[in-house]
């Protein structure tokens, strides 16, 4: 069992300290440990109505990174100092924005406006703007059902910066490897990341020199298909065999080069399909955006 504070023990004396103290059905409050971990706090209150967050000192922007996120609103109740004793005490994280945490404690945020939804694909516009160019919000609905992230998945994710946001969303307990060639490109992801409050994504500059020795072991990766697809593949197989994939392509050559890369590699298809989006624009005129090919594979059964 992973190391914490917060043992079991130390977890049930502030749910009976914060039960006693506070109106709240305990049932439905959702528990999230920071302690030395690669946990989302923003995105776990936004979508949650009641968090109980375990957390330890050193967090000095924690409140201002609420506010900035638009959770000003959330009310957080919590006491002076480590245990789960003595008068409690509630503001508004907009109130709480020049304070920090600076010993191990629990707090309770309530969110009333939580949207309490599962975030799949997010409007474009909650996005930074920058270098990139973002995938319409439909297809990127459908990529993440074919990815069909799990909490606890680790993924890899070339040049696919949404993805990658929605990813870590929702692979809370996993991570999320975001492969940017482009330095203009790791710049905007890493606002992103700042601006989702994702501490679980890891931004690196390509695959070469072994990266991904040192990295979270990825069990699914989704690449946007470029000439440097063969070497992807290869890097992602080396650290794990077993690793599924998703491809994006709109490249009609590398489209009908997948096959033969695929045996390469000892991949089997498992589906291939076409996506196309139309809208009616503010002209009533029908609006076409691009429409990829997204090809799954993984290791051929012997």
């Amino acid at each position: 069992m992973e190391q914490t504070i917060f043992t079991n023990e130390v977890i049930l004396a502030w749910l009976q300290y914060f039960s006693q103290n506070v109106d709240i059905n305990l049932a439905q409050v959702r528990m999230l440990d920071i302690t030395g971990r690669n946990k989302n706090l923003i995105p776990t209150v936004m979508h949650n109505r009641a968090v109980l967050v375990f957390t330890d000192a050193g967090h000095p922007d924690i409140f201002y990174d609420m506010w900035n996120a638009e959770l000003g609103d959330c009310e957080i109740w919590y006491n002076e100092g480590s245990d789960p004793s003595g008068p409690i005490k509630h503001d508004r994280v907009a109130d709480m924005i020049h304070r920090g945490i600076n010993a191990s404690a629990a707090m309770l945020v309530i969110n009333p406006n939580a949207a309490v939804n599962i975030p799949i694909g997010i409007e474009n516009s909650r996005f930074s703007c920058g270098s990139v160019h973002y995938v319409c919000r439909e297809v990127r609905a459908i990529i993440m059902s074919k990815l069909n992230v799990g909490d606890q998945d680790n993924i890899c994710i070339i040049s696919g910066e949404s993805i990658a946001v929605e990813a870590a969303m929702i692979a809370g307990e996993g991570s999320v490897i975001a492969v940017e060639y482009d330095p203009r490109d790791r710049e905007t992801m890493q606002c992103n990341v700042d601006k989702f409050g994702l501490n679980n994504v890891i931004i690196v500059e390509s695959l070469d020199n072994g990266v991904l020795q040192e990295l979270p072991v990825p069990n699914k990766a989704f690449i946007v298909a470029s000439p440097r697809i063969d070497s992807e593949i290869q890097s992602l197989l080396e650290v794990n065999p077993a690793v599924e994939f998703l491809i994006y392509t709109l490249d009609f050559e590398i489209l009908t080069s997948m096959p033969e890369l695929l045996r390469k590699h000892g991949l089997e298809r498992t589906e291939a399909i076409h996506v196309e989006v139309s809208r009616v624009n503010s002209k009533k005129m029908v609006e076409p955006f691009p429409a990829p090919w997204l090809i799954s594979a993984r290791k051929a059964e012997q």
